[in-house]
């Protein structure tokens, strides 16, 4: 069940079966060739063409605008509308949307973080050399199915396209369970490329502390690095999801990050990108939209956090680069409850490493869920495992707090919508809104203003990574504003779904939604 691999790329035991419940069988290493994939002239003319192929696609950097614009002008409007006239609907209001004045005042600290580190790279894009000490290696887990399969495809034909040139020491490790529904697919895409092996999952395999799903897949690949010797300091490794793929300024990216620890005092260990959404990659133009937030949150609160070095608000499972030996002393062993792993090593490597995490503007190109349902599911998943991860005692009640604080507020949102309030003014026959002091019109609108900055500046991100259909359409900018509501309204569902799941204790489950694009 092995693609070919490389014979100048990393060395690869293949044991087919050799797997035993928890730890994997010592096998007898194979040769290490050479490692030069590409000529080095090939890769000197490959690279000066992905070099201007980048300089095309450097996205443009977030602006602050629209969040200092919406603030003027929506708190004249709060301070002109302001009766004094404080109802018991006005002081429950006046904490709730109060509440996440925490996180937009990171989140905009994290606008101006993004900026800076994005303009550094644009002054060394065409001088990135590749990687001639350190290896890459490449780990996608995919669960198998026909209708994840595409997405599969397209990620990893995008790896094979753009990392070699920087990276001639690169292995690409497709992670599957044994008896998977489109296991030929994977096996014949395995055999299309020398760079890339399937590594099968077997049935019986159990980790120590009895680890499901992803994580448990994630581990068994950890395992088998560390058999083969796999695991130096001089060996990265990138986490990508089984429908995001990469570019030209990713490899950039990624590459500077790399090289730049190698002459760093104090070297980082672990560094992430940015996740969007080009429009080609939707079949749901509503849920597309309503995506926006996510690429908007990477360019502000993940910079401001992991880019300071502690990311205590969590990781996305791709665009994740970590050094090999950190992620062999974590591991993904965390037991049968890690639905949200990512932001599990996350926690972990907080308390080990702080200080050690970095950020990127590299894009990885996803795709948004298929419909409505799939969206709140998507993020019923999300909640139910971050909450879990919020009461895990396991880990340090500081490394908590935030995360704690952050979920709590998406859990909450419901109780925030402009939708339940006005429904809670019919019930309850309370007209006013105004808050407890004047001055709590400021943390208002400064949440208010930043929500209408993510859409509009992650719907900016998406449209400037998709390949076609990059103009930016008036009418869509109208219907993102209109339908902000709605948006905030369904991230919200999927939150108090999560924590519905959590209180009521129900089986941790993982929920994977289909990826036809």
């Amino acid at each position: 069940m092995s693609g070919r691999v490389h014979p100048m790329s990393f060395p690869v035991n293949r044991p087919e079966s050799a797997f035993p419940v928890s730890r994997p069988e010592r096998v007898s290493p194979t040769p290490r060739g050479r490692m030069t994939p590409l000529e080095d002239d090939m890769q000197i003319d490959v690279r000066q063409r992905q070099a201007r192929t980048a300089q095309r696609v450097l996205h443009e950097r977030p602006s602050p605008l629209p969040f200092f614009v919406t603030f003027v002008i929506a708190l004249c409007i709060s301070l002109y509308i302001f009766d004094g006239n404080t109802t018991i609907l006005g002081w429950i209001l006046t904490f709730i949307w109060s509440l996440p004045v925490v996180s937009t005042t990171i989140g905009v600290y994290g606008i101006f973080v993004a900026r800076r580190k994005m303009a550094e790279t644009r002054q060394i894009a065409d001088n990135v050399r590749a990687s001639r000490h350190d290896k890459l290696l490449v780990v996608v887990p995919t669960i198998g199915r026909h209708d994840t399969y595409p997405a599969l495809e397209r990620s990893v034909i995008s790896y094979i396209r753009h990392l070699p040139a920087y990276f001639p020491y690169l292995r690409i490790d497709v992670i599957t369970e044994e008896g998977c529904a489109a296991m030929s697919r994977i096996v014949a895409l395995a055999e299309r490329s020398p760079f890339v092996r399937l590594v099968v999952v077997p049935k019986h395999y159990q980790t120590r502390a009895g680890t499901k799903f992803k994580a448990r897949a994630n581990h068994y690949s950890h395992e088998l690095r560390i058999m083969e010797g796999d695991v130096r300091n001089d060996i990265w490794v990138l986490h990508m999801d089984d429908d995001t793929a990469v570019g030209p300024d990713t490899a950039i990216s990624i590459v500077k990050f790399i090289n730049e620890q190698r002459r760093s005092p104090r070297p980082k260990h672990l560094a992430q990108g940015v996740l969007t959404y080009p429009r080609e990659n939707a079949v749901n133009w509503f849920t597309w939209m309503a995506d926006s937030i996510r690429p908007a949150d990477d360019l502000s609160r993940f910079a401001a956090l992991t880019g300071s070095g502690t990311p205590i608000s969590g990781l996305h499972g791709e665009l994740l680069v970590i050094r090999s030996t950190i992620e062999a002393e974590i591991g993904w062993d965390f037991g049968p409850k890690a639905i949200t792993e990512d932001a599990q090593l996350a926690l972990i490597f907080c308390q080990r490493y702080p200080g050690r995490s970095d950020w990127f503007e590299g894009r990885c190109y996803g795709a948004s869920p298929a419909s409505v349902r799939d969206f709140i599911r998507q993020r019923e998943r999300w909640a139910w495992g971050l909450l879990g991860l919020t009461v895990n005692k396991t880990i340090p009640l500081r490394k908590r707090l935030f995360l704690g604080y952050c979920v709590s507020n998406w859990v909450m949102g419901p109780l925030q919508n402009v939708f339940f309030v006005l429904l809670v003014e019919l019930l309850l026959q309370v007209f006013s809104l105004s808050p407890a002091s004047p001055y709590v019109l400021v943390p208002w609108t400064m949440n208010l203003s930043f929500a209408v900055w993510q859409y509009w500046e992650g719907y900016k991100a998406n449209i400037a990574s998709s390949g076609r259909g990059r103009r930016r359409r008036p009418l869509e900018l109208v219907c993102l504003i209109l339908f902000l509501p709605v948006f905030s309204l369904m991230e919200g569902l999927g939150g108090i779904c999560g924590f519905y799941r959590l209180a009521t204790r129900k089986e941790n489950e993982f929920v994977v939604i289909a990826k036809p694009v």
